[in-house]
């Protein structure tokens, strides 16, 4: 416990610190290689789900996955689909994996450590992502808790915040199905 305060004290997240964060409804395995998923992100979830009559058989990227929470969320609300995470980070492969061993998700799920500059072929019925979106000089102004622990990979969007999105943009127009759609 006094070891556990201590982190505390010097800002480590309390996600790190035990080692899990709750979002959706399961629970996910997370460390400093992931960020940690936040409360608001879940609205992509929530989002992409108005989308996806629970009968339909689709297939699903996911951009930046991280610990995998979007997917493997919005998979297991939808158990006719399948997905893939997509991460540049091979730790976060390895995590999003793990969690979706422990989600039961193996399946229906696949991931990738790959960069999005690398995928060519493949066509999806949705695309999600939460990509990084903060301005690289502003990284320094965060929270402590944000900026000394979680991955900057994660955070920095380059020097206008957006390099990342419209990197995204420009890619998914090449793997979305015709009437597919982006949420972000």
């Amino acid at each position: 416990f006094f070891k556990y305060v201590e982190r505390r004290k010097k800002k480590e997240p309390i996600a790190y610190i035990i080692g899990y964060k709750d979002f959706w409804k399961n629970r996910f395995y997370v460390n400093k290689k992931v960020l940690i998923p936040r409360p608001d992100t879940e609205t992509l979830v929530e989002e992409t789900l108005k989308y996806i009559p629970r009968n339909r058989s689709i297939r699903i990227m996911d951009f930046g996955t991280g610990s995998g929470c979007i997917l493997l969320s919005i998979l297991s609300e939808r158990k006719k689909c399948f997905g893939v995470g997509i991460d540049i980070s091979k730790h976060a492969i390895n995590i999003a994996k793990y969690n979706a061993k422990i989600q039961q998700l193996e399946n229906r799920s696949k991931f990738l450590n790959v960069d999005i500059d690398k995928i060519y072929t493949g066509k999806y019925d949705f695309i999600v992502s939460n990509p990084p979106y903060i301005n690289k000089n502003k990284i320094k102004y965060l929270e402590e808790d944000v900026k000394l622990f979680e991955p900057n990979l994660a955070l920095d969007g380059g020097i206008d915040g957006i390099s990342v999105i419209e990197l995204l943009i420009k890619k998914s127009s090449k793997l979305l199905k015709k009437k597919g759609r982006m949420i972000l």
